[in-house]
């Protein structure tokens, strides 16, 4: 079996690494999401609260909200409630672990 990190190009994929990729892949296809993804990835500090993240994208607040929904079930990012405000950072093995799959 080919190791989890093994470049989608070093070698044909098994079904199942074809289809945990294809959901990730999926998961980062929405320009939405990959916004949110680069807005909490640059952020000074590693984390962004989620009461600053509708005006950059200007989108409502429900989609917002719904789009980190997609990035935390894949396991993109993680949620940490505080108050009344959730505070998002990205999981940076998961992003390696996709960032790997292209290289080549």
């Amino acid at each position: 079996m080919a190791s989890p990190l093994r470049p989608v190009l070093a070698a044909p994929l098994t079904e199942r690494r074809a289809r945990a990729l294809a959901r990730d892949f999926a998961v980062l296809a929405d320009p939405v999401r990959l916004r949110l993804l680069s807005i909490i990835t640059s952020v000074a500090g590693g984390e962004v609260c989620v009461c600053e993240l509708v005006e950059p994208l200007g989108r409502s607040q429900p989609t917002v909200s719904h789009h980190l929904k997609v990035l935390v079930e894949a396991g993109l990012i993680v949620g940490e409630r505080r108050g009344r405000w959730v505070w998002y950072r990205a999981v940076g093995e998961r992003l390696d672990e996709v960032r790997a799959a292209l290289d080549t």
